[in-house]
């Protein structure tokens, strides 16, 4: 049995600790089958009677759909041996019917059901179609916004018939990573720098992310691979030198003078800056070094599996970090991001601009 992470007594601060115990839950979550598992046991031939996507993100339901109906209809049989649905216009009973009919073509049936949440009237007839499922066809359930209630009689009987993936949610310290695999997925490389100003621009939206990184592997010069920060910058406005990011390395080190000229520049470009993205990144850093200090195992690889996030992250701004702060000092970092926050929305009938706002946090943290 993996051992549980031992989390700070924060006594003073329970809000703080509610907090920290929602992000150690959040990481130690156990994933079902991958994207990449399906994909490559349906490229071998491994193909199941029905497929359950569901979940919270849309996106991975998407590619994995795409995918199976993609590769199990080719665009010569689709007129005759697949179908798509859409659950709000349709019912259990006109689905499950679907499924039981022969392919024309003498192959496979395929058939897609969309916004299956949305199906209408009971599932009764999905339960018994999927207590006998045709073997000449796939049925593919794409549950969004959520997952089926695995307490009703239908959801087992799916679930026993077929694959069920779930697309969970994904975390700050997992986009890092997402980018990198993306881009490899596309044929490129690309460098670390260009990974955290991507996150710092797109955000947690999939989807537009993995647009972007399309973006930047179709303006790749001839016979080059690798996306350069440059390429970031040009291609986002965002700066190499002045964002979020670079702001966390300098107060990581202690960089005074570094972290007050990203401010200054920040409060120089109002229409570029917005505070609650800045807090955020803040508190995800301090956050994370106040969880190393836990950690059983204080050495880099033993610091970034504690932490779930890559080595180079770890190595460029958590390992400078405990060397600079004590915990009681982050404890403290902590709580004032949080005040900052309160402010930042008008909490007391603080009315501070954004930016001094930040300028005053900065300080305390350099304290």
């Amino acid at each position: 049995m993996k051992e549980r992470k031992k989390l700070p007594s924060f006594a003073p601060y329970p809000l703080l600790f509610f907090v920290f115990l929602q992000l150690n839950m959040a990481q130690s979550r156990v994933t079902g089958p991958a994207v990449e598992d399906i994909m490559r046991d349906v490229r071998s031939g491994v193909v199941a009677p029905i497929y359950l996507l569901e979940g919270e993100e849309p996106f991975f339901i998407d590619r994995l759909s795409s995918f199976l109906f993609d590769t199990l209809a080719p665009e010569g049989q689709r007129d005759f041996d697949a179908e798509i649905f859409y659950g709000l216009e349709s019912d259990a009973k006109r689905i499950a019917d679907s499924c039981r009919q022969f392919p024309v073509m003498g192959g496979r049936r395929v058939v897609l059901v969309r916004e299956a949440q949305q199906m209408r009237g009971n599932l009764d007839a999905l339960e018994a179609y999927a207590k006998n499922p045709s073997p000449t066809t796939v049925l593919i359930l794409c549950h969004k916004g959520g997952v089926m209630d695995s307490r009703k009689s239908a959801s087992k009987a799916v679930a026993k018939a077929g694959v069920v993936f779930e697309s969970k949610r994904i975390y700050d310290t997992s986009m890092p990573g997402f980018v990198t695999r993306t881009a490899k997925e596309k044929g490129a490389d690309i460098e670390t720098k260009a990974v955290e100003m991507l996150v710092e621009f797109v955000g947690l939206d999939l989807a537009r992310m993995d647009s972007e990184i399309s973006k930047l592997c179709n303006a790749l010069p001839q016979g080059e691979r690798r996306i350069t920060a440059m390429m970031v910058e040009e291609q986002t406005g965002l700066s190499r030198e002045y964002n979020n990011y670079e702001l966390v390395s300098a107060l990581a080190r202690r960089n005074k003078a570094q972290a007050l000229k990203i401010v200054k520049y920040f409060n120089s470009n109002p229409r570029s800056f917005a505070i609650s993205p800045t807090l955020s990144v803040l508190y995800g850093f301090y956050s994370d070094l106040m969880l190393t200090f836990y950690a059983p195992d204080k050495t880099e690889k033993g610091v970034a599996a504690w932490l779930g996030q890559p080595d180079w992250k770890v190595r460029k701004d958590i390992v400078p970090g405990m060397k600079t702060y004590p915990a009681k000092k982050v404890l403290n970092i902590l709580h004032e991001i949080r005040q900052t926050d309160g402010k930042s929305k008008g909490v007391g009938g603080c009315r501070m601009a954004p930016g001094d706002l930040l300028l005053e946090l900065v300080l305390f943290i350099l304290q």
